[in-house]
């Protein structure tokens, strides 16, 4: 029983779940440009989405994955992780309203 309690508490730090919080979204906006906006590079995708005043908008949606990433960390009882993907959200809210209302 010891052995799996090493291996559980080795899955459950804060970083794991700041790291998995922050690319998830991140893959998330890669999917949207490449579906819809393919023909533009990564940085044409971003300056249309910023003239079309709707990039604060995308990183809003594309952050709804980290709830069921939340949620896969508290039903595994990794609460540590599910700490650090709380924080990477709360990171990626900033990063919206920074969008929204300085730039």
């Amino acid at each position: 029983m010891a052995k799996y309690e090493e291996v559980k508490s080795s899955l459950n730090p804060i970083k794991l779940g700041l790291i998995v919080g922050i690319i998830i979204p991140f893959i998330a906006i890669l999917f949207f440009q490449v579906g819809n906006y393919s023909k533009y590079s990564f940085l044409g995708f971003y300056m249309k989405l910023h003239e079309l005043h709707v990039f604060s908008s995308l990183i809003s949606l594309c952050v709804v994955p980290n709830l069921l990433v939340f949620f896969i960390f508290i039903w595994k009882n990794y609460y540590l992780s599910a700490r650090g993907v709380i924080f990477s959200t709360i990171f990626y809210g900033i990063i919206m309203m920074i969008f929204k209302f300085a730039l």
